[in-house]
């Protein structure tokens, strides 16, 4: 399975902008998804354990890697390099 990237953002967010700015600067392909829509909100807390915009899941074929907030260190870890 090819890494993929979801993206859970809420209208409003700076933190989130900076976030979606970072990945299309490193050229990173990624799935936002709102998390002010219900459903959305209700997959990002039960499957990812999370409930904070921004949150990047990096899911492989082994794992699923949630960072909650901006953190360029932990993004640049775990992204594929474009």
């Amino acid at each position: 399975m090819p890494t993929q990237i979801f993206f859970f953002t809420q209208p409003g967010c700076i933190s989130c902008d900076i976030v979606r700015i970072f990945l299309e600067a490193k050229q990173i392909i990624f799935e936002e998804r709102d998390m002010s829509l219900e459903s959305t909100s209700r997959e990002l807390l039960e499957k990812y354990h999370s409930h904070t915009a921004p949150t990047v899941v990096v899911l492989t074929a082994s794992s699923a890697e949630v960072i909650e907030g901006f953190d360029p260190d932990r993004l640049d870890h775990l992204l594929p390099a474009a």
